[in-house]
């Protein structure tokens, strides 16, 4: 960041008072800019004992398989959040059940969130972010191609949840 924001004046990093890490300050206006980590937010899509993957039509990670998922908006709610992602990538209405994961990734400055979810019927089918989507039973659930550690961390839990009969909600780094 080079300018302001709020009044176009050239910025500064520093440490503001009462702070202890640096940050862009305006001397200008007095606007201090934080950022934030980006909070992604999915759900994993059940229907019967199949679960919904979208096989990614977009970078990062073009080709490989991932859980809907995406980037929150301004002015949603986690649960509204994952919904819409479900809709966006797979074209698929979801039931949003709990909370499941929050996957913290310090080193790119990301928070995942998982919610386990219904599908209210099985109509499914690629939005523009997805070249494909399917259900996959436990078994052929393609390991070796997904996109990310969060989703593999995510699936391999709920089969193991599942089998046990108990859902666990997890918080962990990445």
């Amino acid at each position: 960041m080079k300018y302001c924001c709020q009044c176009g004046s050239k910025v500064r990093i520093g440490v503001p008072q009462g702070d202890d890490r640096s940050r862009h300050i305006c001397d200008a206006c007095g606007t201090v800019h934080y950022i934030n980590p980006k909070v992604i937010v999915g759900c994993i899509p059940v229907w019967g004992d199949q679960i919904l993957l979208c096989r990614r039509a977009i970078e990062p990670r073009l080709g490989f398989w991932t859980l809907p998922a995406g980037f929150m908006e301004m002015g949603e709610n986690l649960a509204t959040a994952a919904s819409r992602e479900a809709m966006e990538e797979a074209n698929v209405e979801v039931e949003i059940d709990t909370l499941y994961h929050v996957f913290s990734l310090p080193h790119i400055s990301q928070v995942y969130v998982f919610f386990r979810a219904r599908m209210v019927k099985e109509i499914y089918f690629p939005g523009y972010e997805s070249l494909e989507t399917r259900l996959f039973l436990q078994q052929d659930i393609p390991w070796d191609d997904l996109a990310f550690e969060t989703v593999r961390r995510s699936l391999a839990y709920f089969f193991a949840d599942r089998e046990n009969g108990e859902y666990v909600m997890r918080i962990e780094d990445v």
